[in-house]
């Protein structure tokens, strides 16, 4: 008998934190490694976040269980905030506040998803979603939308991998990896397809706020009011307000949803740390000055990425229009000699560029097919700038 189950032995680490981790222990070594793995802001979380962290650890009623569904304010004011952001009205009922986003994304398809269940989940795609699918038993139907498409699926790619076994429609904009984001247009298109066909739509909606140029940030859930109560949003503290390490995440959805999901998470993890619930409530209940202020930043990081990307012989690297990532398309200079090696794959190419220029990126099968590349550029304008600079004089040598 195998020690592990099948259904955790299946399992894949996550690519991002692999890639992530590895660059942390090398730089631990000596090695003046830059990182552009994880995407995670180089900010400290604003203060007055933190402040609200301070006393809540002071005050006693903290420091002890609170409802498994999170704190009544909290929920309160992910309700408010969504109204405020999203144009979309939901009770405080509706909401669960989870332990970062992660867990709502596995909360959720725990909750919906059956063994035989399919999922459209449009490729490139965020690492874990399919493994949260393939753990619920269910299948992750990928379908790839390349660079000639802006990364963005079409309703005629999903319509032909429907099956009668379909049950949900996996939509995310902005996108992790590609920075894609859909118009209003494209979304409603896509999300009355999907009410058509009797649907659930899980989109997630994380990098809302970080939008670019003439791009915006559309709900499915608001733009298509046919989808009724098969809708859930899968959102979060993290990237927005630079919290990443406070692990607060939150599922919007019908109540039957949220109540069946608070009962799993009651018996898997019970509340979210009341600390980083009051930062949380702290955070989206409060102005969107220091959000403006880092979008500020990453912008001038998305350009000057883009820029010294795209002088790299054979890689192509589009302007992405939203989140904090470039997905540069490297499939030219595969097969190609670099330093007297060859790589075939981008997941070769990806360990080449950390071995000989000491630059960690993640490869694109972490997110769908080979022949691509992520770099987060949440990280200092000075790191960026070393870190491309070392990359193009590396790539430059391809013959």
């Amino acid at each position: 008998m195998s020690r592990i189950s099948r259904r955790i032995g299946a399992i894949s680490e996550s690519a991002t934190l692999a890639v992530d981790a590895k660059a942390k222990a090398l730089k631990a070594a000596g090695r003046p490694v830059i990182g552009f793995g994880a995407g995670e802001p180089d900010f400290p979380t604003p203060d007055y976040i933190v402040e609200a962290a301070v006393q809540a650890a002071r005050d006693p009623k903290n420091h002890r269980y609170s409802p498994a569904a999170g704190l009544p304010e909290l929920r309160e004011a992910i309700a408010a905030k969504t109204l405020r952001d999203s144009g979309y009205e939901v009770s405080a009922s509706q909401v669960l506040v989870t332990n970062g986003g992660k867990q709502a994304v596995y909360n959720t398809f725990a909750t919906l998803l059956d063994p035989g269940d399919e999922v459209i989940v449009p490729a490139p795609y965020w690492t874990t979603y399919p493994e949260a699918i393939q753990l619920a038993g269910a299948k992750p139907v990928e379908i790839f939308a390349g660079p000639e498409q802006g990364y963005k699926v079409t309703v005629e790619q999903l319509e032909s991998v429907l099956t009668e076994r379909t049950k949900i429609l996996l939509f995310v904009s902005p996108s992790n990896p590609t920075g894609a984001v859909y118009t209003p247009e494209q979304v409603r298109e896509i999300g009355l397809w999907a009410a058509s066909k009797g649907l659930w739509v899980v989109t997630d909606e994380i990098y809302e706020h970080l939008t670019y140029g003439d791009a915006s940030f559309s709900s499915i859930a608001t733009l298509v009011p046919e989808l009724e109560d098969r809708v859930v949003i899968l959102n979060g503290a993290a990237k927005t307000y630079a919290m990443t390490g406070w692990r607060v995440g939150w599922m919007i959805g019908p109540n039957d949803v949220i109540k069946a999901a608070t009962n799993l998470q009651s018996h898997a993890t019970s509340n979210v740390s009341n600390v980083s619930q009051r930062a949380a409530l702290a955070a989206v209940a409060g102005p969107l000055d220091a959000v403006n202020e880092m979008k500020l930043a990453f912008n001038r990081r998305r350009l000057a990425i883009v820029e010294g990307l795209n002088s790299i012989n054979g890689l192509h690297c589009p302007t992405p229009d939203g989140a904090f990532y470039a997905y540069s398309d490297v499939r030219e200079l595969l097969g190609k000699e670099i330093r007297g090696v060859v790589n075939n794959t981008s997941a070769e190419l990806a360990a080449f560029i950390l071995e000989q220029a000491e630059v960690a990126v993640v490869p694109g099968e972490a997110f769908g097919p080979s022949g691509y590349i992520r770099m987060s550029y949440a990280l200092g304008d000075a790191d960026l700038a070393e870190g491309v600079q070392r990359m193009i004089s590396l790539l430059n040598e391809a013959k």
